[in-house]
C-alpha cells in the first residue's frame, strides 16, 4: 500500500515512495555499513532496489512507505509502517550514512510517528532493532520509545541468528510528551 499523502515536517517533505526512487535510495541500500543492521544484506543492483521499496514487492500490502526527501523530489532515505494488528503499527526508517547527524532520521520518523497516531488512530507503535544498532536504539529513547523486550535468535539475517529488541510508544506518552 502506498502512503496515502505527503506531509511536511520543519525541513523536510514526505511523499509516497515510488519504485522511481531506486536510483537516488541505491547508494543507501547498497551501503555495506548502513546496511549491517538490515534484515538482508546490501544490495548489488539497482533493481534489487526497485524490486525491495516496490509496494508489490518489499513492503506487500500493510505497509505504508514514504520517501524522506529535503526538496520534495529526491528521495534521501525512507520510512515505512505496517498495521500489525488494529491499532499497532510497526515503524522501519533508513537514511543514506551521509546525512546522519544532521536530525532528519529523528525529524521524518517523529513525523511518521505523529501521522500514525493522528491521522490512523494508532495506539501503540514499535520497532524491532538489532540490540548492536546503537544509533537507531539512540533515535527511537530520544522520541520517547520504551525498550519493551529482547527476542531471542529471532533473526536470521546476513550477518547470521540474531536478537531483536521491541521498543515501543503508546499515544498517550506521544502527547504528553508534546
Amino acid at each position: 500500500m502506498i502512503a496515502p499523502e505527503h506531509f511536511t515536517t520543519d525541513r523536510l517533505m514526505l511523499r509516497p515512495l515510488l519504485p522511481s526512487d531506486a536510483e537516488a535510495l541505491f547508494p543507501a541500500f547498497s551501503d555495506p555499513d548502513l546496511m549491517t543492521w538490515w534484515s538482508s544484506g546490501p544490495h548489488a543492483t539497482v533493481e534489487e532496489t526497485r524490486a525491495y521499496i516496490n509496494p508489490e514487492g518489499g513492503y506487500g500490502d500493510d505497509w505504508l512507505a514514504w520517501a524522506i526527501t529535503s526538496n520534495g523530489e529526491d528521495a534521501i532515505g525512507r520510512v515505512g509502517a505496517g498495521m500489525r494488528r488494529p491499532g499497532v503499527w510497526e515503524i522501519g526508517y533508513l537514511l543514506r550514512r551521509d546525512l546522519w547527524g544532521r536530525g532528519y532520521a529523528r525529524e521524518a520518523v517523529a513525523g511518521v510517528v505523529d501521522y500514525l497516531f493522528n491521522e490512523k488512530d494508532a495506539r501503540r507503535i514499535f520497532a524491532d532493532v538489532d540490540p548492536d544498532n546503537v544509533l537507531s536504539i539512540g533515535l527511537l529513547r530520544r522520541l520517547g520509545f520504551r525498550e519493551e523486550g529482547r527476542l531471542r535468535a529471532e533473526w536470521e539475517t546476513h550477518l547470521g541468528v540474531r536478537d531483536s529488541l521491541i521498543f515501543g510508544l503508546l499515544k498517550d506518552e506521544w502527547n504528553a510528551a508534546r
